[in-house]
């Protein structure tokens, strides 16, 4: 379903992402784990073009998008294939929960706009926010705002939700409600490549564990084989350290 290639991404002369390779068949949850810096949040966002490859190839369901040779079509209907969940949230200040859910719907997928509201307001209440469907931003807490943000990526359908970090901005008294409508999408199969600082997440809810450091995909297994008994040095280190936080 997702195949990536040869993955590449450099800011001028700092080379952030190496020869990247891996799979993603559909229904399954990647949790990319790893060093802060180490490139994970980059290959998300050059996953749906967010941030351009340096080289490389893409490919989600029937699109295939070549870094060295891409035009904006292509990267549209990359974009229409997935969906993308920010660690700031991302909402507009200026929309309401259920408008900021069907924005996009009715501005990037032409959906008529009665017809675009009633499936935000659909998901938001799947998410648990059947009672802030007229709220702004400014007067949810951060766990609702990123519910929210996790509203809108549903709302698409895309075979894909990339999660960046989605947790890190939040206090710990909201984290767990935004893992526990992560773990409902699992239950329900959606496809999910998560990039997170949460080892008991990838633990419980992970089908593959990719540990990323220095650009590179270290090494990759299920979370028995990654958190139990993994076989590079590094991620030993690293998973040492982190199950100790």
């Amino acid at each position: 379903m997702i195949k990536v290639t040869n993955l590449s991404k450099s800011f001028d002369d700092l080379s952030v992402l190496k020869e990247i390779s891996f799979e993603v068949n559909k229904g399954e949850i990647i949790v990319i784990i790893g060093p802060s810096g180490t490139g994970k949040s980059t290959l998300l966002r050059c996953l749906n073009y967010l941030e351009t490859p340096t080289s490389g190839q893409i490919e989600i369901g029937d699109i295939s998008v070549d870094a060295k040779k891409h035009n904006q079509k292509q990267i549209t209907k990359l974009r229409q294939h997935s969906s993308f969940v920010f660690q700031n949230y991302s909402l507009f200040a200026n929309k309401t929960a259920i408008e900021n859910v069907a924005e996009s719907l009715i501005t990037v997928w032409k959906v008529a706009t009665n017809e675009a509201l009633a499936t935000a307001k659909e998901v938001l209440i799947k998410v648990g926010l059947a009672d802030k469907l007229d709220f702004y931003p400014s007067q949810l807490s951060g766990g609702q705002q990123q519910r929210v943000g996790i509203a809108r990526a549903m709302a698409t359908h895309g075979e894909v939700i990339l999660f960046d970090e989605p947790t890190s901005a939040l206090d710990p008294e909201w984290v767990e409600e935004v893992l526990a409508v992560m773990k409902r999408l699992a239950v329900e199969r959606q496809t999910m490549i998560v990039v997170t600082h949460e080892m008991q997440f990838a633990r419980e809810v992970a089908d593959r564990v990719i540990f990323m450091e220095g650009g590179y995909i270290v090494e990759q297994g299920t979370p028995e084989q990654i958190f139990e008994t993994p076989q590079n040095e590094r991620t030993q280190e690293f998973v040492k350290r982190a199950l100790k936080r």
